[in-house]
């Protein structure tokens, strides 16, 4: 790394190598990326578009209580970063399909992981919940 933090890699001129994010920094895009990844409707969308392409509707059905708009949004930023693709197929009615890209399915392992320690470790959270509420009872 160079000491204003770009970092040195082989084939990338200084002026054009990528920067280290700095999450904790008020204007690094970093945060615009943990808030997408961090919303519920974008993870629930890319864990669904794991198995599988899947049409708007079907996306819908399955997300219980997201409303078209918020899914429609959603899927476009999810889009415009580059986790989903969006595929439109021009037959009557034209079919659209939503999939996950490479970089989508890369991020969906470490959501996963996520999701696989929330479902295990739900109880001691709701446990650790009722100690605290009991407390500010008494």
């Amino acid at each position: 790394m160079m000491q204003d933090g770009t970092l040195a890699i082989p084939g990338f001129p200084e002026e054009t190598a990528p920067r280290q994010g700095d999450a904790y920094a008020a204007d690094c895009p970093t945060r615009q990326l943990l808030d997408r990844i961090g919303d519920k409707w974008s993870v629930l969308v890319l864990l669904l578009l794991g198995d599988g392409p899947m049409r708007f509707n079907a996306l819908r059905r399955r997300i219980a209580g997201v409303s078209q708009k918020m899914l429609s949004q959603t899927l476009r930023s999810l889009e415009r970063d580059g986790l989903v693709e969006r595929a439109v197929t021009h037959t009557m009615p034209v079919e659209v399909h939503y999939s996950i890209t490479p970089l989508g399915a890369e991020l969906i392992e470490a959501l996963t992981m996520m999701i696989r320690w929330a479902e295990r470790r739900y109880p001691a959270v709701a446990a650790a919940q009722d100690r605290f509420d009991a407390r500010r009872v008494e």
